[in-house]
């Protein structure tokens, strides 16, 4: 089972429970949800303890994958009792060419004439779906994989009629506009930020954005990537119901 973890404000002096936990239904998604009692005058330490306390709850519960709360910092409380926050990479490998979009969309660089480079250390299923995606809206992709290039350009070439540049030299992909990575890439230097580093939890993102029947279902004070990536893992929410918005959304 998912958790989900909220911080409770005091109740303005009447007693309430330090920590609170109970079955609720999210998109017809089942999750355990363990409310925390913190107020901006709450002790760290106290804090420190309720979370533990919750985890262990959660962790009794079943839990071992949760979502925590905005800008959470008690990640050795919940690794002490085996329960681990959601993570966001798979989210993040899924709207791949969304985040590459909204990135040139940003810049204002055209389709036509912009450099996208995509690598990684296989050639997974996300990366073919990336890269099948920029190279149907954009003249210039390049592609630096171990292995499978070959075989995806001539499918992409047989099936739409694009190419790729396969195993652009270190020069050429330092000097792309948007740099997909989804494996981490030591040897490249760049000054450029327009990099997604798809292997990063902590990378930033843009806002992602709902539409508003289903935006007006989601709970606050939750990590946004984080229950969103646990609603598209689950079923109940399609990437492609997500919009990728810019910095300025």
């Amino acid at each position: 089972m998912i958790g989900m973890m909220t911080w409770t404000p005091p109740a303005g002096g009447v007693r309430q429970k330090s920590v609170v936990l109970e079955t609720r239904a999210l998109l017809h998604l089942r999750v355990a949800w363990a409310s925390v009692a913190r107020g901006p005058r709450t002790p760290e330490a106290l804090v420190r303890r309720r979370v533990l306390t919750a985890a262990k709850r959660l962790r009794k519960a079943g839990v071992t994958r949760l979502v925590v709360p905005e800008a959470f910092a008690y990640g050795e409380q919940l690794e002490k009792v085996g329960v681990a926050p959601v993570s966001t990479l798979p989210l993040r490998r899924a709207l791949a060419a969304d985040l590459a979009r909204a990135v040139m969309a940003g810049r204002n660089l055209s389709g036509g004439s912009a450099r996208l480079a995509v690598a990684g250390d296989q050639l997974s299923g996300e990366l073919v779906r990336t890269v099948t995606e920029l190279a149907l809206g954009n003249r210039y992709v390049l592609l630096d994989v171990p292995y499978g290039g070959d075989t995806l350009a001539n499918q992409l070439r047989r099936e739409y009629g694009v190419s790729l540049l396969l195993s652009p030299t270190r020069q050429q992909m330092e000097e792309a506009d948007v740099l997909v990575l989804f494996a981490a890439r030591t040897d490249l230097r760049r000054r450029d930020p327009a990099v997604l580093r798809l292997y990063d939890e902590a990378a930033p993102l843009p806002p992602l954005l709902l539409p508003p029947v289903l935006e007006g279902q989601m709970p606050p004070g939750l990590c946004r990537p984080q229950l969103l990536a646990v609603l598209v893992e689950s079923g109940v929410l399609r990437p492609g119901q997500i919009t990728v918005g810019t910095a300025e959304s």
